[in-house]
């Protein structure tokens, strides 16, 4: 006779226990972070990589060759509210082309619920962008979590999960969300770069993203389970 937890892991789908896993990872992350921006001085680590992007002794002059600034910021871009907004409405207006107002629906929430979130978090912890180094691009809202890096994980994770139910093979399917993860990864590290954002920032909205875009997408397969949403549309 099965334990009653063995019987239970038996019935969850590997995909929804790393969802879970990842969910659980993500707010515990985000908690420690927090405390952290809290703090009345930056902790060591966040100086100690902030100024690894900038010459020794020399704040304002970024590593790398000059026509690595442009291009760091056109990287950036792909986490701006603008391009963020643009990219979700095509795809919630060619779900609905296609009739699949359910998926068109659940990206909506998914990314409107994350900027909402990134929001509430960015005021709840009042933490003023980083003066240790200078500011690359022109930024005025508070500083943690990052919401390029948070709204680009909702984004692309959900977009790419997405896509991956319409592709074929394995291959595919690990190509398309492992390009999400590392858009992902990009656009945050580009905002270290650039100086408007203290690591941490960073971190947290990373963890905030992955646990919230997670979050999303275990709802919405609770709900096909449970007949309330349907499979397809």
């Amino acid at each position: 006779m099965k334990f009653p937890a063995a019987a239970l892991l038996n019935k969850i789908e590997f995909p929804m226990l790393l969802a879970g896993l990842v969910i659980a990872g993500g707010l515990w992350g985000l908690e420690e972070l927090m405390e952290l921006a809290r703090a009345t001085t930056p902790h060591a680590f966040d100086a100690e990589i902030l100024l690894a992007f900038r010459h020794a002794g020399q704040p304002n002059s970024p590593i790398g060759p000059p026509w690595l600034q442009g291009a760091v910021r056109d990287i950036t871009a792909l986490g701006s509210s603008a391009v963020l907004v643009l990219i979700t409405t095509a795809a919630i207006v060619y779900l609905l082309l296609i009739r699949r107002p359910a998926t068109a629906l659940f990206v909506f929430v998914a990314v409107a619920g994350g900027q909402v979130l990134s929001s509430l978090l960015k005021y709840e912890v009042d933490r003023p962008r980083p003066e240790l180094v200078s500011h690359l691009v022109n930024e005025s809202s508070f500083s943690f979590p990052s919401g390029h890096a948070m709204l680009s994980a909702v984004t692309y994770l959900t977009l790419g999960s997405l896509a991956a139910r319409f592709l074929p093979d394995r291959t595919s399917k690990v190509f398309v969300l492992g390009l999400a993860v590392l858009t992902t990864v990009l656009v945050g590290v580009s905002r270290v770069y650039l100086g408007v954002h203290w690591p941490s920032d960073v971190l947290a909205g990373w963890c905030a993203g992955f646990a919230w875009a997670m979050l999303c997408w275990l709802a919405a397969r609770l709900l096909q389970r449970r007949k309330v949403v349907p499979e397809s549309d």
